[in-house]
């Protein structure tokens, strides 16, 4: 996905590097590892903060299917355990909102 990100990743993106929100630092495509209970999971962020430890994802029309639904509130559930906070927008939000996406990433971030 790094090498082929959706447009709604490209606009994140342009929204969030070299700090442009509040002057937070946020990577791309980042893997996150954890062993809990024998089981290891094993996530990639879209953007990722680490001084904050703040995970923004960028959802495309796949992420409308039940089952995908599903796995991502169990992604987040395990991530918020973890102890990272999760926030999400879907592709067209990002793309023709930029300006609302903005204002809740800061609101989000305060």
């Amino acid at each position: 996905m790094r090498k082929n990100p959706t447009r709604g990743e490209k606009s994140m993106w342009a929204i969030l590097r070299m700090g442009r929100i509040n002057g937070f630092k946020f990577l791309r495509q980042h893997p996150i590892l954890h062993n809990q209970n024998n089981r290891v999971y094993f996530f990639i962020a879209d953007f990722y903060c680490h001084e904050h430890r703040w995970i923004v994802e960028v959802d495309g029309d796949v992420h409308d299917k039940k089952e995908q639904q599903e796995y991502d509130q169990m992604r987040t559930e395990v991530l918020v355990e973890m102890g990272y906070q999760v926030i999400r927008f879907k592709n067209e939000h990002v793309i023709e909102r930029s300006e609302a996406v903005v204002q809740r990433i800061q609101e989000y971030l305060m």
